[in-house]
């Protein structure tokens, strides 16, 4: 895709760090550097205005990953692009019948009325809840990895979405700040809120959760 477009050795392009290391790896593929921004928090895709801050003379690109269902801000994004004489590719998410957006988008409701030990998602209308991410507030990535723990006990599945933001692993490491990402890497965790699930299943899940008590405060 990249090199189809005549992005090459010597160009930098902008990429999310929230996410597998897949699209910085495609990156290095071309030939071409990584260079990562932050991420909006609210959507989990990248904020425009910090792709507008790390454009130098030689980004050549920006690779734009729509994450768990929400849509980033691709107008935005393409006025950066335009402004800086770059090309915005979009990597997008599976495509699911109408039916079944629905029907998670019934359940996401559901849960985000009844949850009261998370911060649930901000419900745009544009949301397809290809998961249903919360964050898990209080003391980052220890208390969330205990919350994830203590509902795995009640019987509760859930995961990690983003276990280390890419740009400190080892491969792909930069001395630098994204405090949104680092801070969304440390306090989200996806619940399952899939099609398929029962109300009894979704009533499970709640259970779980509100039963540790609301939510967690940080610890002095």
């Amino acid at each position: 895709m990249l090199r189809a477009a005549g992005v090459g050795t010597g160009d930098e392009v902008v990429v999310p760090a929230y996410g597998n290391a897949e699209v910085a790896e495609a990156v290095i593929l071309a030939g071409a550097m990584p260079v990562f921004a932050d991420i909006e928090p609210t959507t989990y895709c990248l904020d425009p205005a910090a792709v507008a801050a790390v454009v130098t003379p030689r980004t050549a690109a920006v690779i734009v990953v729509h994450r768990f269902g929400n849509r980033a801000d691709v107008r935005r994004l393409r006025d950066v692009g335009q402004r800086h004489g770059l090309l915005v590719l979009e990597q997008g998410e599976p495509e699911a019948s109408y039916d079944g957006v629905e029907l998670r988008r019934a359940h996401a409701a559901y849960l985000s009325g009844r949850l009261s030990g998370v911060v649930t998602p901000d419900g745009s209308e544009a949301h397809s809840y290809e998961e249903y991410v919360v964050r898990v507030p209080g003391n980052g990535r220890p208390d969330r990895d205990a919350f994830a723990r203590a509902i795995r006990a009640r019987g509760v599945e859930c995961r990690v979405p983003v276990k280390a933001p890419v740009h400190r692993t080892p491969r792909f490491w930069r001395d630098v700040h994204l405090p949104e990402t680092e801070r969304a890497a440390d306090e989200t965790l996806a619940l399952p809120a899939d099609a398929s699930m029962t109300r009894r299943d979704l009533q499970r899940v709640v259970s779980a959760c509100n039963a540790l008590g609301g939510l967690l405060q940080p610890a002095f």
